[in-house]
Formats: structure tokens, sequence, C-alpha cells
């Protein structure tokens, strides 16, 4: 995109006063960025209204009529001339499909990656920034079943679920997509710096919030709709009543997506968000072969995660697999290990480190292990 044209795009996202819908309307009723900044004040006007019904407001007419400023959109230059970093446009033929979907999806995102990676299919796991240590294990494990089937993972960065679900997806060999609440100058929170640049090199980060924007509260539920456009369906993995995954599980159901809920103690307070949404119609998953199951007819070109697991199980000696048997997705201590198994220390400590190896089964705290992979009926 020459510099022109791109600045023209610049100073669209930033006009004041006239939103996401707004946006779209001009480009919709005019056709193209060059007609809109062309328009007269009549001509923009009487766009605006015709899309929406409603009279714009007359600082953003004023913002368009004045054309782009070096000042504005000086930062956003300066950012997107860096090497690995674009504007995807709304007139873009790679726009995001899924994203062009939804009413209020945004006319430009900063993309800091690959591009590319917006328009794979795409499986969203948020959860809640207070995680516990199973819920990140298990969005983790999640992540990686699901990336290694051929999906990309994304999340929103932050604490919690949605930093074990990027590593995991990462760890799988994946690639996986951050959706950030700020300018992409910025990484929040701050401790995610290294995380969001291997994101970087084996995904991408991407904001509809101009270079400079800082990480204010009410932007992260405003970039949930992105989250949850972007993909096919979105996986809730421990969340409270009153949580931010839940705006997103609620923004995916009102735009067509699949929801789905990882059920957890009913002891628990991070399970009842999880609860209520299934109580509401999400659907209940137990492994990453039942996300598969239901996004089957969407994505045939992703292979089932249940015959990676039995190809991966196929050539395990008959010891391997009894231990293997004994593993869930929760953690099990290695002296419970022993005990069921019937098998001596160290055939267990030996065969654990080559299901590890075999990506099969992760390592916990406490000489704990817990699977990695759905059960299979091979298993």
């Amino acid at each position: 995109m020459d510099a022109d044209r791109l600045a023209l795009w610049l100073t669209l996202v930033r006009v004041p006063g006239l939103g996401t819908r707004g946006r779209r309307a001009l480009l919709e009723q005019l056709g193209t960025i060059e007609a809109v900044f062309a328009a007269s004040r009549v001509g923009l006007a009487s766009a605006f209204e015709a899309a929406t019904g409603e009279a714009p407001r007359p600082e953003a007419i004023d913002t368009l009529l004045a054309g782009p400023d070096a000042s504005r959109v000086g930062p956003d230059l300066a950012w997107l001339a860096e090497p690995d970093r674009c504007l995807v446009t709304w007139t873009d033929p790679d726009y995001p499909p899924l994203l062009r979907e939804i009413a209020d999806a945004p006319v430009a995102l900063y993309v800091r990656g690959e591009r590319a990676a917006l328009a794979e299919p795409q499986l969203a796991i948020v959860g809640s920034r207070n995680a516990s240590l199973v819920g990140q294990q298990n969005a983790a494990a999640f992540a990686r079943a699901l990336a290694r089937a051929g999906l990309t993972i994304t999340s929103g960065l932050a604490m919690g679920v949605d930093a074990a679900a990027h590593r995991g997806a990462l760890e799988a060999g994946g690639r996986t997509v951050a959706v950030a609440g700020h300018g992409l100058d910025l990484v929040y929170p701050a401790r995610h710096r290294e995380l969001a640049e291997a994101i970087a090199r084996r995904g991408a980060l991407v904001s509809e919030f101009p270079i400079g924007t800082p990480p204010h509260a009410g932007n992260f539920p405003v970039r949930n709709r992105i989250i949850s456009g972007l993909a096919t369906g979105v996986l809730v993995v421990e969340a409270a009543l009153r949580s931010g995954s839940l705006i997103t599980a609620r923004l995916a159901a009102e735009q067509g997506r699949e929801v789905f809920a990882l059920p957890g103690s009913i002891h628990s307070p991070l399970a009842r968000g999880c609860h209520a949404l299934i109580r509401q119609g999400a659907k209940l998953v137990e492994d990453a072969g039942h996300v598969l199951e239901e996004l089957g007819a969407l994505l045939p070109s992703v292979p089932s995660v249940s015959s990676r697991s039995t190809h991966e199980a196929s050539n395990l000696d008959d010891d391997a697999r009894r231990l293997l048997r004994l593993l869930s997705h929760d953690p099990l201590s290695i002296d419970a290990l022993i005990e069921h198994s019937g098998l001596t220390p160290d055939i267990v400590s030996s065969i654990l480190l080559t299901l590890e190896l075999r990506g099969l089964v992760t390592a916990g705290p406490g000489a704990t292990y817990q699977r990695a992979a759905p059960l299979t009926q091979s298993d």
C-alpha cells in the first residue's frame, strides 16, 4: 500500500466520534477510502445518515474534510515502517473472512507477525486471569492438541488461561494469534514481552487500536468481539460468573460461533461461569476430540485428534499403555502411578520420560503427571 493511501486509512481509524459502524457505513456507502476523503460535508453526512439513521458528529466530519495530519498518523507510520508490521484494511482481499461477517468488524487491523495467520482456521481459548494451576494446564493441553490438529489458537495475551493457551500452541509447533486491547507499541502485561515476541514469530499480534493507545480497562471488553470474530469457536476454561470470558462467549454466540466450556469442580468459583454457559447451551467438552467433532463440518481439512493420538500411542509397549490408561487430564502423583500400575519406580520413571518426550503426557509440580492428549479407544 502506498504511503498516501495508508495515511488515509490511518486517519479514518483515528477519526473521533465516528465509531466502528460509522467508519464501515462511510466505506460501504461511498465505496473506497479515497472516495470517503474526497466527499463533501453534505456527501459525508448523507452517507452516514443513510447507513446509520443518525447524524454524524460535526468534529468527525471536520477531521475527514481536513484529511491526513502528519502529527496524528506519524506514530502509526513510524511503527508500520518496521519489519513484519502491516495494516490489514477492510478492502484488502485477505481481510479475515470470518471477522468480516460480524456486525461491528473493525475497518483496519494493526498486525505484527504473519498476516496470513488471521485467515487460518482458528479456535479461541479464553478464561480467568487468576486461573488455577490445573486450569492453566488444561488450557495449555487443549491448545497443544488443537494446534497439532491444524488449528491456530487465538486468545488475548492476558495472565492465566490466555497465556497458557498461547504457550501450549507454541510448544506444539503451531500458530497462535493474540488480540490486544491497546496499541501494539506496548505489551500488556509487561511480563509477557517474551511471549509476545514468540507469538509475533509464530503467528500474529493484532489490534484495532492505533499506536500509542494505552491499555485502558474499557478496551478489553471491546477487543473481545475480535477474539471471537476471528475464530470458528470459543472454548472457555475456568471463568467466574462475572468474567470477561463470559462476554467473549456471549459475543461468540451472537456471531453464530460454536461455544464450548470445560466443566470443573462444583466447589470452585472459577467453574461457575463455565457451568452457567453449559446450562445456557454451550457444549461441554472433556478433550480436544470433542471440539473437533463439533467443528468437523466447518473445518473438513483439520484432521481428527483421535486419529493422531491413536497413531502416537500405537507403538507403545504393554507397560507404557497400562501407565497411559491410568492417566487423565487431572494431575496424578508418581507414587499413585507406581501403586496402581504394579510397576517398579525405575520402570515408571523411564516410561513417563518416554511418554513426555512423545508429547503424550506433561509433568506438573510435586512429581505429578497428566495426559496431554485425549483418551481414545485404542489406549
